[in-house]
């Protein structure tokens, strides 16, 4: 008990560290947006905001527990005194379902801990799956969601398009090792400069074809002449170039997706970006994320790991 509530206590320490906050029980840990001399704008950490999660509600349980036999006492169950989360209710009601544990003698909601742990535990995460969350993530670059992409089980994704998106909402991100780096971080900037400078020469030569008559951007309506220009010119752009998105995951891909990214052999700045989610989730539902532990590496970076792994 010690150990868990130490570790609560640190990922919510964290979490106000990072500069978390809750509106009306949705987390958020957003991200300052920075500028280089020319008026480049880029970020420096991942930000994740949780913008939907489960609603859950057992009371409309109550048809279908009558329906049984009386002796069974079925229809206690949406009685529980103890409130869950609703992610983890809808986990657990799921769960009780298979095996018909609806009476006096099934798990209550106070030991919930306790229930998901011998669930974890024995790797029986099917009924994680009811529970799904969606994010806004931003300040992550191409780099990062090429990788992040690759979780298709469980998850969805709809990122920025720079096909269909203009310049003016073209940002960059750096990298967390070139921050410590007074020489690094004056390249990245640069760079960030000459990208974004590149990208607008480009499209202004484009769009001058296009007036010209190019055959190659040939358009009929000004909305595909622009998608034309844009598709050309992002080849241009580094995967440094920041990529928004909302993402969903259910709980059992989440957790996956935690225990692979916020690893201390994952790549620094998923991992930044891992950490965040988890912290996130940790405080919208402290039961579905009770068992991971926080540990600081030398660098001063965290990671994020359980026992349950693979759920």
């Amino acid at each position: 008990m010690e150990t868990t509530e130490r570790n609560a206590e640190r990922a919510q320490l964290l979490f106000e560290a990072l500069g978390g906050t809750v509106n009306d029980g949705f987390p958020t840990i957003h991200s300052q947006v920075h500028h280089t001399e020319a008026g480049t704008p880029y970020l420096k950490t991942p930000g994740v905001v949780v913008l939907a999660r489960p609603q859950t509600n057992v009371a409309v349980l109550g048809g279908f527990l009558e329906g049984f036999d009386p002796a069974l006492n079925f229809a206690g169950y949406v009685n529980d005194p103890t409130l869950l989360p609703d992610s983890s209710q809808l986990c657990k009601t799921a769960g009780q379902v298979c095996y018909g544990s609806f009476g006096p003698r099934r798990t209550r909601n106070e030991n919930a801990d306790a229930y998901f742990e011998r669930l974890t535990s024995a790797g029986h995460g099917s009924v994680l799956e009811h529970a799904s969350f969606s994010f806004l993530l931003y300040g992550i670059s191409r780099s990062v969601t090429h990788e992040l992409v690759r979780h298709r089980a469980g998850t969805g994704f709809s990122q920025i398009s720079q096909r269909y998106v203009s310049g003016s909402v073209l940002r960059f991100v750096e990298r967390p090792e070139y921050q410590e780096d007074g020489e690094l971080h004056e390249i990245f900037e640069e760079r960030a400069d000459r990208a974004a400078a590149e990208y607008e020469a480009m499209a202004v030569q484009l769009l001058e074809r296009q007036e010209g008559g190019a055959s190659m951007l040939t358009a009929d309506y000004k909305t595909d002449a622009r998608k034309k220009v844009q598709q050309t010119a992002r080849s241009l752009l580094p995967n440094e170039t920041e990529a928004p998105m909302v993402f969903t995951g259910n709980v059992r891909a989440l957790r996956h997706i935690i225990e692979m990214r916020a690893d201390a052999h994952a790549e620094s700045e998923i991992r930044n970006l891992a950490l965040r989610i988890f912290l996130c989730l940790r405080t919208v539902d402290p039961i579905l994320f009770g068992d991971y532990e926080l540990a600081e590496l030398p660098d001063g970076t965290h990671t994020v790991s359980t026992k349950n792994r693979k759920a």
